[in-house]
């Protein structure tokens, strides 16, 4: 007998139509990869067309989308091209993130805008973008790669983790508002992935993963139908309870990690 789901089940992703934004490398690349290897309709998007189409080569159900996802008009012809191609997208997977390791006394201004722009502002734009088809339809799934940084406020994470922290709470509001609708709303939440951003960090990563494993935890969650898919579990486990602690020991643990 099946549990409870707090979402549509994905298990079959054949024929389905699967716009993965931010997926030149690292996770979102690696769910592409899935994604065409289970049968589905996949496009991929990211500023690197080179990249986007080495990707999808020999695929004749990958279609590449090349944008950049800090300009509105970008995801509004993307998605409008694709609903051409396909009539619908029935799911978007937003991946795009910036990242590198930062103290609040380092913050460039113009990182900062562009990290923000990247990791937190593109997914309004998307959302604009493709959220008016799926309530005409009263169909469709949307899935916010956030992470367990955003579970507290973690050293180095001074640009980064405020983004996910956003997404995280975005995510939350999504679902009470798109579920009566008949969207999906899914929030991924890993913790260490080996990719091109964790390259930037010069320290030990707990539990650090593969993109493979990433992308192997994420299509379980969302085949459970789960709205949170966090991994790998004990790590993150292990952050959601710090998280819950009152802040006297929060902020105690955090200032012992810095001497460390």
């Amino acid at each position: 007998m099946q549990g409870f789901s707090l979402n549509p089940r994905w298990t079959d992703w054949a024929g389905k139509r699967v716009w993965i934004v931010g997926a030149s490398s690292g996770i979102g690349a690696e769910l592409a990869r899935t994604a065409l290897d289970r049968g589905a309709n996949v496009a991929v998007s990211a500023r690197r067309a080179d990249a986007l189409t080495s990707l999808v080569d020999g695929h004749a159900r990958g279609v590449v989308m090349p944008l950049d996802v800090r300009v509105p008009a970008d995801w509004v012809a993307a998605h409008a091209a694709l609903c051409e191609t396909w009539s619908a997208v029935d799911m978007v997977i937003f991946c795009a993130a910036e990242y590198r390791p930062l103290r609040p006394w380092e913050i460039d201004a113009e990182e900062a805008r562009r990290t923000i722009e990247t990791n937190l502002s593109s997914v309004y734009y998307g959302l604009a973008a493709v959220l008016p088809a799926m309530m005409a339809r009263q169909a469709g799934s949307v899935v916010l790669l956030a992470s367990v940084a955003g579970y507290l406020g973690l050293p180095n994470a001074t640009i980064y983790g405020p983004t996910k922290a956003a997404l995280i709470n975005l995510a939350e509001l999504l679902y009470a508002e798109l579920h009566p609708h008949g969207i999906g709303v899914y929030l991924v939440n890993p913790g260490f992935v080996k990719t091109r951003l964790t390259a930037h960090n010069d320290f030990t990563m707990p539990a650090l993963q593969t993109t493979a494993a990433a992308a192997a935890a994420i299509l379980s969650g969302l085949a459970r139908g789960h709205f949170e898919i966090a991994f790998p579990s004990r790590f993150t486990r292990t952050m959601r309870l710090l998280s819950m602690l009152p802040y006297r020991l929060r902020l105690t643990l955090m200032l012992r990690l810095m001497k460390t």
